[in-house]
């Protein structure tokens, strides 16, 4: 049987652990609105190429929602975290959070620094 592997981190959710997409799954949970493809854009400081491929990565995952219609005469695409996206995404900080604890303590060790810093 194999060893634990404790620094695995099997939680690094592949689909979200990509600069691009953790950055539109932070703007979207932390907005409690959907937010328009524009503002996403600018918030990510993405081209809308780039945005487009990323959401629908997104998309086809379960965890954003994308919904095109019209506000007066001008199209309007408005993404929103899905239920499951922010349970997902959720699961994922805390495994992240983990992965810079483990490090913040690796290095104090090598540094033979016994006593944790405060964050």
């Amino acid at each position: 049987m194999p060893e634990p592997a404790p620094f695995a981190y099997d939680g690094l959710d592949r689909v979200m652990h990509e600069r691009a997409r953790l950055s539109l799954l932070t703007s979207l949970a932390s907005h409690p609105k959907p937010l328009a493809f524009s503002d996403l854009k600018q918030l990510c400081g993405l081209t809308d190429g780039n945005l487009s491929r990323h959401l629908q990565v997104l998309e086809e995952a379960g965890l954003v929602e994308i919904r095109k219609g019209y506000e007066g005469r001008r199209p309007l695409t408005t993404c929103r975290l899905t239920q499951a996206g922010r349970q997902r995404f959720v699961a994922y900080l805390a495994v992240l959070e983990q992965v810079v604890r483990d490090a913040a303590e690796a290095a104090r060790q090598r540094e033979g620094d016994p006593e944790p810093r405060p964050a």
